[in-house]
Parts: structure tokens; sequence; C-alpha cells
């Protein structure tokens, strides 16, 4: 009976049935928590409106702010009209509602705070601390992908160095999967610092509400803007308001009145309001029970026995249609991403049959002949990649075959080590340097001539990062493949490596 009176008492609301549907259809990629793996199919290209990171593996759409970032950094002249527009979408259509009901992020927040502590209640101090969320916006998202640009080197600040729900969803989302433990070589102080953060946050939520999206969540700084003017979120009433302070000390936000920038829409205020000067924007199966008008005097009992009839009438009806939802969603969900819309796998390449039987088959595993690669290649003279590079062309010759990319900081510290290889061992060594497709060709043309230009280096470009997929890419830059004369894997480094490995796998071939 104890059980049963404890989960009645804390059954879910209307509010959280929402915020669990939303977390589970922006992560309906069910698939890629068992496979370890990204989904990069097309739906990948929308954008989901809260705060959900692009590399969970369960993620269906990408992060508006991720998205936003890139835009600014990526110089493209046409991604930031969409990116800014589909902002522009959410934030008219709903302002920080989205905060209050489709964050995934924003509900592990909640359940947290549910637990059961002593609590740090709102102040002046947290009022001020609020805004610094506006200084993230501008640093992190604006700032410093714009600086960066100019030196030709995408850089989402805020998704490198604070993002705790990029570390939560994305990074502790791909490594906890057992096909990905190769990538904890690559883990460095970046990772440690953005855990530690991550930790901090979550640890914070559950003494103080919702810590980082009232403090430093860009996201909802940006949805902030457009609570006045928004579709869905809360109104009062003025003429039947009489200041008596109910709604701003109920709300665990730091509103200075309902409906400000600080208002996420939650409407724990609505109930407390005695004078039902507070109701929700929109239709009515959002509206809570204090929005029917006053009854009079005389008609008290009566319309309270018919609104209670109502309410539970109603209450039924929410039942049955949020699971017929969940189930619609849910089914929905695994049907599309199951079968449908699935990301098209980079097919294999032609990889050209020695004669000689003492070679292994073709694969990405060390000790296999590595799978034939043709990509497109750095002509210097023209600065395109106009030229094709041939892996077969390197026959003969030992092959160092790095993966990277210019905003990846293990990547550009590693890169002086393969220079150092080509110029040391350059009768011997062959280098290839391919970027992924994390910025376009053009940027990495530049970035190579003012600050690699001397580097006797061959660069590639991996559209699609279809042979880093093929090759045993997990979205964990860089990796390096070392390939004897036949194009053997003699040594594969999922992470950064060292002269001293490269050195001692090129001089074990060539004393072999």
């Amino acid at each position: 009976m104890k059980v049963i009176q404890w989960f009645k008492s804390h059954k879910p609301t209307k509010r959280r049935l929402v915020q669990l549907y939303a977390a589970l259809l922006f992560n309906a990629n069910l698939k890629g928590f068992g496979n370890g793996r990204i989904y990069r199919g097309n739906v990948k290209n929308l954008c989901t409106p809260g705060l959900n990171c692009y590399s969970c593996p369960g993620a269906s759409g990408a992060c508006p702010l991720g998205a936003l970032q890139n835009a600014v950094s990526s110089g493209d002249k046409t991604i930031p009209y969409y990116i800014f527009g589909i902002i522009l979408l959410y934030g008219f259509l709903f302002g920080r509602w989205i905060c209050g009901f489709l964050c995934p992020f924003g509900l592990i927040q909640d359940l947290l705070h549910k637990i059961p502590t002593p609590k740090i209640k709102k102040g002046r101090m947290t009022r001020v601390l609020s805004y610094f969320k506006y200084v993230v916006l501008a640093v992190f998202c604006f700032i410093i992908p714009m600086l960066y640009l100019f030196r030709n080197l995408p850089l989402p600040g805020f998704c490198k160095y604070i993002c705790p729900a990029g570390t939560f969803e994305g990074a502790l989302g791909l490594l906890s999967n057992k096909v990905n433990e190769s990538s904890l070589a690559s883990l460095g102080f970046l990772f440690t610092w953005k855990f530690m953060l991550m930790v901090s946050f979550l640890v914070g939520a559950i003494f103080i509400y919702r810590i980082f999206c009232r403090f430093l969540c860009p996201l909802g700084a940006l949805y902030s803007l457009f609570n006045k003017i928004s579709m869905f979120g809360i109104k009062l009433e003025r003429s039947k308001c009489i200041d008596c302070g109910e709604c701003i000390t109920t709300c665990k936000m730091d509103i200075k009145h309902v409906g400000d920038h600080e208002c996420i829409g939650c409407g724990e205020c609505i109930s407390v309001c005695p004078t039902k000067a507070i109701t929700f924007k929109g239709s009515k199966p959002m509206l809570a029970p204090n929005e029917i008008d006053a009854p009079t005097p005389e008609e008290a009992e009566r319309i309270a026995d018919e609104h209670n009839a109502r309410i539970l009438k109603r209450n039924k009806i929410v039942k049955i249609c949020a699971s017929v939802v969940m189930i619609a969603v849910l089914a929905t969900a695994l049907i599309y991403y199951n079968f449908i819309d699935k990301a098209p796998e980079p097919q294999k390449p032609n990889v050209t049959v020695s004669d000689d039987p003492d070679l292994p088959p073709a694969g990405n595993e060390v000790g296999t002949l590595c799978y034939g690669l043709e990509l497109p290649k750095l002509n210097r003279e023209s600065d395109t990649f106009s030229d094709t590079f041939r892996l077969e062309d390197t026959k003969g010759k030992i092959t160092v075959l790095n993966f990277w990319y210019t905003s990846c900081t293990p990547c550009v510290n590693e890169m002086p080590h393969f220079a150092e290889i080509a110029e040391h061992y350059a009768d011997d060594v062959v280098v290839i340097a391919c970027h992924a497709d994390m910025a376009s060709k053009s940027q990495v043309v530049d970035y190579v001539e003012e600050n690699w230009s001397s580097y006797q280096i061959t660069y590639t470009y991996d559209s699609e990062d279809a042979y880093y997929t093929l090759l045993g890419g997990n979205y964990s830059w860089p990796m390096t493949l070392i390939l004897d004369e036949n194009n053997v894997i003699v040594a594969k480094y999922m992470g950064s490596v060292t002269y001293a490995d490269l050195q001692k796998d090129v001089e074990s071939i060539l004393h072999k």
C-alpha cells in the first residue's frame, strides 16, 4: 500500500510528461545507444528546439546552439540564414517555454532537484548571476567563433569549452559503449575540464534549481529575448492583479514579474494566484484549473461540483491521449530511424588484389591490408583540392595516414611530429594528412597555407568522413595508421601520437 501511495503522490504532471516525450523524440535513435554510433541521416540536418548534443548516440537532430556557433565561425554564406531563421521561428513560437517543456537537459536538472536535500533559495545574488548567461552567449557563441573565423579556423567556443550537455550526452554517451573504449586514450586536459564542469553542474542542480539554465545557458538567453512576444508562455492580466507577490515567491526562477525574460513558462505560479490573473498563452489543453473564472458566491457549490467532474473527465482523457501519443512517438521513431531514414554507409573502395599469397585480406585492423583510398588532394600551386590521391600509388614506401581537422587541438598539436617524420625519412615515408568533413575545402587550404605551408605533407579531404569511418574511426579525432611498403597496417593510434611512437614504427618497418 505504501508503494502505491508513493506512486500516486509522485505521479508525473502534464508538464513532466511533455518533457519526457520531447526527450524521447529528440533522442529517438535508440539503436545508437547499442552500437555506439552517432545518427547521421537526413533528419540530423534539422535543429531540435532544446539543448540536446549532436554527438549523443540517440540524438535524432542537431543542437541549435552548436549549429549557430558553426555557422558564425564557418564563414558559409548560406548556413547562417537557416540557423538564424530556425532560432527566430522557435523564439517567436515558444520563447523560453522551450526551456520549461522541451529541453532534455532542463529535464535532467528538474529530476536532480527532486532529490530531497536542503535547497539554496533564490535571492539578490542569484538574480545578478542570472545575467551572466548573456555574457556567455556573447563571448562563447559569437566573439570566439568570429575571432577564429578570421584565422580560418572554425571553433564552436561554447561546445568545446563549456557545454555540460555535450559532455553528458555526447562524450559519456559514446565512451560508455565498449566499441569506443579505444577513444579513452585520446582524452586529455580539455575533457577533464569539461567533465569537472559537468559534474559541478549536475551536483549543483540538486541544491540550486536549474543552476545551468539560470546562470550559464546561452540558448536560454537567446530564447528569453522572445518571451514577451512568443505565442506560448505565461501571461498576466494586470486588471486582475493585486500585486500580492505570491507568483514571484513561488517561482524558482529569478523573475522580477510574471512572464519576464527569466520565466520558463512552467506554470507553477498559476495555481497560487488568488485572483486568477495568470494564465497560459496558447490552447485550452494547456490551461490549468485556476484559469476558470471565479464563481459568484451563490453558484460556488454547483460550479465547484461541475468543475471537479470536468477535471476528472479531462484527466482521464489526458492520460489516454498521453499514452496514445507516447506509443505513437516511439513507434514512429523506431520505424523511421531503423527502417526508413538510415544514414548512408560508406562503400568500401576497390582494393587492388596482390599476386603475393602472403599478403593478408583487406581490412581496417592491424595486420590487414588497408582498404584502398581515393581522395581529393591539395594542389599547392592552384590552392585547390583539384588533384587525386590514391593509396595504391604509395606502394613501395611506408605510409603514415593521419585523420585530423583544424579545430581539434590534439590534431593541431601533433602535426609538427608528422612534418618531422616526413622531413627526416623523406626517401622512405609518405605522410598523408586527411582532413575531416568539418570545414570547407577553402578553409582547409587557407589554414594550411597560413600555418603549415613549409610542411612536406600531402593534404587530402575526406568528404562526409567516409574513409575515416571505413577505417574504424568512431567520431574521436585524431586517428593515425602506419602502413608498410605493401600498405599492410602495422600500427593504429586512436588519439594523439608522439614523435617517438611514429619513429619507432617507421624504424621497425625499415629494419624488419
